[in-house]
């Protein structure tokens, strides 16, 4: 419900196609399979430019020049340094999450902010606002990474400045200086990772930042947002189908007998595209382009489980999303099935801090209304007796 004056207006469950907000971040047409980062298609900017240029077109409205984008790869450096306090406490806290690291980064966000002294966006201008901003997309690989190593029994390596975000990531992962097309192929998915409308996370990050809170709070609630299997969890899931199926004379099988059963073919399906997901087109291109066994079996697995599902729910148009290329995609540059969905906030805390900006810049909490459907009120307390 919504409320005009005090009359309520029926919204839909889940607030499906209601418009809370504006934003000039970028848009998802999803009857048109297409969607964009303010005036540029996101497609087209993850297979041609960096990850950083993307990152710096929503914070600034324009892409950068060489010269812009070499200062502000310079600034993300800097702001990728750990405080002191949080290296020392970086062991402990992966002992307590080493089975969840989004758990582990949202706390280790929050002692960030502690020993930055993050304040309110509400208390900020527009540049300490930006700095916090940059400061925490920029250290969240970093935590990562570290929590991951100190998880596994192992030093995290020494910080790099002179690699690109994504290549530094990567290299903290898996111990080795990426090479191009790695470096690429992992590019152009968080590229195309880091803004999709006004889904739950964004959301959640939105009304957070509209309360003035810091910016690594907001960011902490869309990382519990992102928790949630139904938003975040797909991508190592939909390899879980790859290996539950394991071989191409099993697909019908296995497909059949889970849908039926009511089960969900995992990395299929959109929220929002009736048409193919622009992503999945993009990361089916970028896992052919190493090709290989797996990367074979699943393009068997989507032709075939497409054309079953329009057997089996003919007229509902489900093709495959981004989390099931983006598994395929992530495994091939090695990194562990556990940090999927941790490498996927990688890339959307770009767009989730963009968007903490802009509805800080709004300066008006979202309060929206509820309709009561409980037992009518008032009614009488029971009768009891009163204590002497």
């Amino acid at each position: 419900m919504d409320r005009m004056n005090d009359t309520l207006i029926d919204v839909p469950r889940g607030l499906t196609n209601v418009v809370a907000a504006t934003t000039a971040l970028g848009d998802v047409r999803g009857q048109e399979g297409f969607y964009h980062y303010r005036q540029y298609s996101a497609i087209d900017l993850a297979r041609e430019r960096t990850f950083e240029d993307a990152w710096y077109l929503l914070l600034f409205g324009e892409l950068p020049s060489a010269q812009e984008l070499a200062a502000f790869r310079a600034r993300i450096a800097e702001a990728r340094r750990l405080p002191e306090p949080v290296s020392e406490l970086l062991p402990a806290i992966a002992r307590l999450t080493a089975h969840d690291a989004l758990a582990g980064l949202r706390m280790a966000l929050a002692a960030v902010a502690a020993a930055d002294g993050m304040r309110p966006v509400y208390d900020q201008d527009e540049d300490a606002r930006l700095h916090d901003a940059i400061r925490v997309a920029a250290v969240t690989p970093v935590l990562l990474a570290s929590l991951h190593a100190h998880a596994e029994g192992r030093t995290p390596p020494e910080p790099r400045d002179d690699l690109g975000h994504v290549a530094e990531y990567l290299r903290l992962i898996t111990g080795r200086t990426p090479d191009a097309a790695h470096e690429h192929a992992l590019s152009a998915y968080l590229t195309a990772a880091i803004d999709h409308g006004f889904n739950a996370s964004t959301f959640t990050a939105r009304v957070i930042a509209s309360t003035g809170a810091d910016v690594a709070a907001a960011v902490d609630g869309a990382l519990g947002a992102l928790s949630g299997p139904l938003h975040g969890g797909a991508p190592s899931r939909a390899l879980d189908t790859l290996d539950a199926i394991g071989t191409p004379d099993r697909i019908d099988g296995w497909i059949t007998e889970t849908v039926r059963s009511g089960g969900r073919v995992m990395g299929f399906g959109h929220a929002v595209y009736r048409t193919e997901d622009p992503r999945s087109v993009l990361l089916r291109e970028v896992a052919q382009g190493f090709g290989g066994e797996r990367v074979d079996f699943a393009v068997r697995v989507e032709e075939r489980v497409q054309q079953l599902l329009e057997e089996l729910k003919p007229g509902r148009g489900l093709h495959t999303n981004v989390e099931f290329y983006a598994g395929v995609v992530m495994e091939l540059c090695g990194i562990p099935r556990e940090l999927f969905t941790p490498t996927f906030a990688v890339a959307r805390v770009v767009g989730w801090t963009a968007h903490i900006l802009e509805q800080a810049a709004d300066g008006k909490i979202l309060r929206p209304s509820s309709r009561y459907v409980g037992p009518p009120a008032p009614e009488p307390l029971p009768g009891r007796p009163i204590a002497a």
